[in-house]
């Protein structure tokens, strides 16, 4: 861990850093520039992503790459209809001398693939849920930290909703971000082809390791930002409840749920590191409106009339920027 003589130095190491991982993740990865940002944006400002994508689109592979080039632990965890919260958390067992210990579950290390969360029913869901909160899971009365750095990256797949259990607005909005992966373009495409049906194999070099994603996690934090931006923040999330004294009148008309004060903090967190990412040591609104999309994507629940006029969340939140 490289010792900073202040907190300058540090915002300079943490923008080169994100710099060396994007290439390092280029390496294996083809495109996807947003989705990588928004993840390592989501890493440093100590929040947990939801990646919505259909199958193929390399969301394991993406995930695995990170996870090397960070030097962090990485487990993925198949959700099915029949997993149970301890195939998540781990279960107490009963060794040689008759005494119960606890043997940990895959849940403990940094990074946490969650694949398919919505194919699993809400007790299991729940599980990993109180882990992404509470950075910690209990068994049988035992309390267990879980390692830090720790990160959990969701995927759920738009296509088929037939048995699956879709995740309550309320376990939603302990996301930071929700992140749709597209398709790649042809070009982009051509590429990966040409990459995964020969031979060559990339090595990842580890760029950071948890000491210091911790320290640039602090420091994202101790960033100043100005009131006007935080006003703005703040604005822009009242403006998305209906019937409220601040709503937008398209809120009124398209929206039945505006977003709580989690999104406020996110988005404050949000635009504070996308600052740093980008060489600046202080947020202007512009960072705000960087993060908006992802943030709010999520916590908006449309009306009937809006679904019914095919007019997507997204739209809708960049009419109100």
């Amino acid at each position: 861990m490289a010792q900073f003589q202040n907190d300058k130095e540090a915002a300079d190491a943490l923008a080169a850093s994100f710099q060396k991982l994007r290439q390092e993740i280029g390496k294996v990865i083809v495109g996807q520039d947003e989705v990588v940002r928004l993840v390592l944006t989501a890493v440093f400002s100590q929040g947990h992503s939801l990646l919505v994508g259909v199958p193929g689109l390399a969301k394991t592979l993406l995930i695995q790459t990170i996870a090397d080039s960070l030097d962090l632990s990485f487990n993925r965890i198949q959700f099915t209809p029949d997993l149970m919260p301890s195939d998540i958390v781990g279960s107490e067992t009963m060794n040689q001398q008759r005494d119960f210990h606890f043997v940990k579950g895959p849940i403990f290390a940094n990074i946490i693939l969650a694949d398919e969360i919505n194919r699993t029913p809400p007790k299991t869901q729940a599980a990993l849920l109180e882990s992404m909160q509470e950075y910690a899971v209990t068994v049988a009365g035992q309390r267990y930290p879980l390692s830090r750095p720790f990160f959990v990256l969701a995927t759920q797949n738009p296509i088929e909703q037939e048995g699956t259990y879709p995740l309550p607005e309320a376990q939603l909005d302990r996301f930071m971000f929700n992140i749709e992966l597209g398709y790649p373009t042809y070009a982009e495409e051509l590429n990966i082809v040409k990459q995964t049906t020969s031979n060559a194999k990339q090595t990842v070099n580890k760029v950071l390791h948890a000491a210091d994603i911790q320290a640039f996690q602090e420091l994202v934090r101790r960033v100043p930002v100005a009131d006007n931006v935080v006003e703005y923040a703040v604005g822009l999330v009242h403006k998305t409840r209906p019937n409220t004294e601040r709503a937008h009148a398209r809120t009124n008309q398209l929206l039945e749920w505006g977003a709580g004060p989690r999104a406020s903090q996110h988005l404050i967190v949000g635009a504070k590191c996308n600052a740093l990412l980008n060489g600046k040591y202080s947020p202007d609104i512009e960072d705000v409106r960087a993060v908006a999309v992802p943030i709010l994507r999520h916590r908006l629940v449309r009306n009937f009339k809006a679904e019914a006029e095919g007019i997507g969340v997204e739209q809708i939140v960049k009419e109100l920027l």
